[in-house]
């Protein structure tokens, strides 16, 4: 069920039977959404606004261009499901330089390995060992529009090999790819709040807008993670050495909900009750995800997830982090607490974070995640663009 993703119907005669109970939006390749690097995980897993960094790729790629440093590079690593196997991680590597001060070129690569899996026919008998995994390698260009203002595409080809060619249910398997792209835009501006010197940033971001992903030749195609991301932020300059940032990210998948079958057939179909057919073009489907919900405009809010947090950072060479991330219990039901923490020194930095989830178990939980920056500027004894 893991492996090779399928529709599975809900069938019930009677609509208000189903509707509001758990109606979660499945993808293929959601390695895709998982937060890579440790900053923004300490910060609910909210970025599209926050004060650009190394890992702008994957949040938000317009912010490439407003790093104050001319070249980045970033390492990140994720252990997971660490309390049940030693061998699943996620791993991320990121890089930015800024050839002038109006544009920004970045690139970065997510490798999510699922360990060691031994395979057995439908009889119990060993079919071999396999190592499945996925990556994806992207490319990015952020520009300038204005003083305050600019815009970013990101290019992603994805690849998916979780059952190294074996034969399920009589179909052989075979790795699935995909490609996909990146539209984004970032605004900061400088401002003053009760007194105290701000900037006022907000982002928003369309990521993995692509073509779906099978893993079979007659198998069905799935979606792709495709997410709207937005969000404000506001940096508070409290004295000299002291800075107080606040930041909430919303999302929301722009795939189509499953609907509510009717157990009544119509042409080797369920017929629908409620919701819209699914089985459409990624340009529909996106346009189809803000009004397909069986439970209406209700069930459409509860699509939304809220990711928000806090940074405070002393004399920019430490800082402390806190946020939470909310999930809708028919929607996943995802809802934990994030604590990180940062050290800034000469051309290096280190992050962690760690998660504490509050209504179920979480694949992070005691786990600490790390990322590794480097400050290339401070090796030409340059801080500036020119």
């Amino acid at each position: 069920m893991m492996l090779i993703p399928s529709l599975i119907f809900a069938q019930s005669t009677d609509k208000t039977n189903l509707l509001g109970q758990i109606n979660t939006i499945t993808t293929a390749v959601p390695f895709l959404m998982i937060s890579p690097d440790a900053r923004a995980g300490g910060m609910g897993d909210a970025g599209a606004a926050s004060s650009p960094d190394v890992n702008s790729i994957h949040w938000n790629p317009a912010k490439l261009v407003f790093n104050d440093k001319k070249i980045g590079v970033g390492i990140s690593y994720t252990p997971w499901l660490r309390k049940l196997v030693p061998d699943i991680n996620l791993a991320y590597v990121s890089f930015y330089t800024k050839p002038n001060t109006t544009s920004a070129i970045g690139a970065s690569l997510r490798y999510f390995s699922l360990g060691n899996i031994d395979f057995t026919s439908e009889n119990g008998e060993p079919m071999g060992s396999y190592k499945p995994n996925e990556f994806a390698v992207d490319v990015a260009y952020s520009r300038k529009l204005g003083e305050e203002f600019s815009g970013g595409i990101a290019l992603r080809y994805i690849h998916s090999s979780l059952t190294g060619g074996i034969t399920v249910g009589g179909n052989a398997t075979k790795a699935g790819n995909s490609v996909a792209a990146d539209i984004s835009f970032y605004y900061n501006t400088n401002t003053q709040v009760a007194g105290k010197d701000a900037v006022f940033a907000a982002g928003f971001a369309i990521t993995n807008i692509g073509s779906k992903i099978s893993y079979t030749d007659k198998g069905t195609k799935d979606f792709i993670p495709i997410n709207l991301r937005l969000g404000p932020s506001l940096k508070l300059k409290l004295n000299e050495f002291n800075d107080l940032s606040f930041l909430v990210d919303f999302n929301k998948l722009l795939v189509p909900t499953p609907p509510v079958y009717s157990d009544s057939v119509s042409n080797n179909e369920y017929l629908i009750l409620a919701g819209k057919d699914p089985n459409v073009g990624v340009a529909q489907g996106i346009f189809q995800s803000f009004g397909d919900a069986p439970g209406g405009f209700k069930e459409e809010l509860r699509e939304i997830n809220i990711g928000g947090g806090m940074e405070y950072w002393y004399d920019n060479q430490f800082a402390l982090r806190a946020g939470y991330f909310y999930e809708h219990k028919t929607k996943g039901n995802r809802k934990y607490f994030t604590l990180g923490a940062s050290l800034r020194y000469n051309i290096f930095g280190l992050d962690f974070a760690y998660l504490i989830p509050t209504e179920q178990r979480n694949p992070l939980e005691n786990t600490l995640r790390f990322t590794l920056s480097f400050n290339f500027d401070s090796i030409k004894g340059s801080d500036n663009n020119e």
